[in-house]
């Protein structure tokens, strides 16, 4: 039986419903019901009823809890136990996150990890964060970075708020704004990407004009260097790359939340702790 259901059946027998076990375990709700229809497959038996609104146990679910409990708790302890013998001599951190942060944030944290742990493997994914938070979940890596234009984060995940990542537009004249360029070609992301931009546009009162779609920032700098367009990046990509000849102006009230996701009930395993401080110390140094 996997362990991860034992521990949310014995999450939902110590709280007494499935709310309070995904409030405990940092799960959404349709994810403990998941794992406890999982669960139910895998032993042939009726673990849960319905009561009302709620669920409760049934003898045969509140036996196999009994034993989850005893099960979870000997494993958290031989993995506390292992960590404490091992320490950071060893270990393997797995990183997924979007491609300005891989460039311009990580190699700092990456640097800081080498020199005070030097037997830790930094494990690195380009993705985009709704990637990036799959993988996540999925167990497939074990700290995502990610971003949001707005303030909401995912509730079954820990979230820590690293910094605000400026927009900028991206033209050949200094000190311009969104309206400057109502009348203007608009080179901008694919249509998945853009939503944002397109909206900040409107508040600003018109529809940008897209003739080119590009989502590599060198492109993007590429074209409004040869007068072809304007566009808005993150402060981010201009760390990245900053083309000749272009004026990156910061526009007020557009920006995106960068955000530091892991999972599970802290504390977090020694090498994802280890990375998590070296990113931290990066942040301090470079935003």
């Amino acid at each position: 039986m996997d362990i991860v259901r034992l521990r949310i059946l014995a999450a939902v027998a110590a709280h007494g419903s499935v709310t309070g076990a995904a409030r405990h375990l940092r799960y959404s709700q349709p994810a403990v019901s998941h794992h406890l229809a999982r669960l139910e497959a895998e032993t042939g038996a009726r673990l849960v009823q319905r009561v009302g609104r709620g669920i409760r146990l049934t003898p045969e679910g509140e036996h196999l809890a009994r034993r989850a409990a005893e099960i979870v708790g000997r494993v958290d302890t031989a993995a506390a136990e292992l960590s404490a013998m091992v320490g950071l001599r060893t270990g393997r951190v797995r990183v997924a996150g979007f491609q300005s942060a891989l460039a311009a944030l990580v190699p700092y944290a990456a640097t800081t990890l080498r020199r005070d742990h030097p037997g830790i493997e930094l494990h690195l994914v380009d993705a985009h964060p709704q990637v990036a938070l799959g993988l996540l979940r999925d167990g497939r890596v074990d700290a995502a970075l990610v971003f949001r234009y707005d303030d909401a984060v995912p509730d079954d995940l820990r979230t820590t708020h690293l910094f605000d990542d400026p927009m900028h537009l991206l033209s050949l004249e200094p000190g311009q704004t969104l309206p400057d360029h109502r009348d203007s070609p608009w080179i901008a992301g694919c249509e998945n990407c853009r939503r944002e931009f397109v909206e900040a546009c409107e508040r600003a009162g018109f529809t940008p004009r897209i003739v080119y779609t590009t989502d590599d920032v060198i492109v993007e700098q590429a074209l409004v260097a040869a007068g072809m367009g304007v566009t808005t990046e993150p402060g981010l990509s201009l760390r990245t790359h900053r083309a000749p000849g272009i004026e990156a102006t910061p526009l007020p009230d557009f920006r995106r939340r960068v955000y530091l996701a892991t999972y599970g009930e802290p504390p977090d395993p020694p090498a994802t702790a280890a990375f998590v401080a070296a990113l931290h110390e990066a942040v301090r140094q470079l935003m």
